[in-house]
């Protein structure tokens, strides 16, 4: 595909078939994931790949005490019948997780050392992208709660899971949301 094709083609999937993905599809996927930026070429993500059922359920568990008690909070209307039986459903979960020793130059600045996150964040948007030139469909995931997953998941302290993106072949017909015209997301600074 077209670079710009891919961007318009990539959507939030939360239905997935339950075709397994080929490894060599899948490592595409997270070399293109890899290749993201990052300040001063720290690289500052891993990626911890999920496929055992088991660890699927213990993660959805998860994740719905983490959205019951957001509803709780929130009072959002929406969330209360939101499902994520997609984390069931996708052949392949994938944890970014950053380490944050791993920073640029931003930890000399008080106030400040989010570099390592803003560098996983591209990271995860360079693998939504793989996965679309992939033919795979994919989800952002970041509703649940961090502490219980990362020890779900056996993440090493001092290391922190920023994201899940499920993966897997769409089974979901909704259409791509509509993006606002980019002139209205401009401001102009000039001489």
């Amino acid at each position: 595909m077209e670079f710009f094709e891919v961007l318009r083609a990539r959507r939030s999937c939360r239905k997935f078939k339950d075709t397994p993905i080929p490894g060599e599809v899948l490592t595409r996927v997270l070399e293109g994931a890899n290749l993201a930026p990052s300040p001063m070429n720290r690289q500052p993500w891993e990626f911890v790949m999920v496929r055992n059922r088991e660890f699927k359920e213990r993660i959805f568990e998860s994740c719905q005490r983490a959205k019951t008690m957001a509803f709780e909070r929130s009072g959002w209307k929406w969330l209360g019948p939101y499902k994520v039986d997609f984390l069931l459903e996708a052949p392949v979960l994938v944890g970014i997780v950053g380490d944050p020793s791993r920073t640029g130059a931003d930890r000399f600045f008080e106030g400040r050392s989010e570099g390592y996150q803003y560098a996983c964040a591209a990271a995860v948007q360079n693998l939504l992208l793989a996965a679309t030139d992939a033919g795979l469909g994919s989800l952002w995931f970041s509703l649940f709660d961090r502490k219980d997953l990362e020890a779900i998941l056996g993440i090493d302290e001092g290391k922190e899971l920023l994201s899940l993106v499920c993966l897997g072949y769409c089974d979901d017909q909704t259409p791509r949301t509509t993006r606002k015209d980019v002139n209205e997301k401009v401001t102009n600074i000039e001489s």
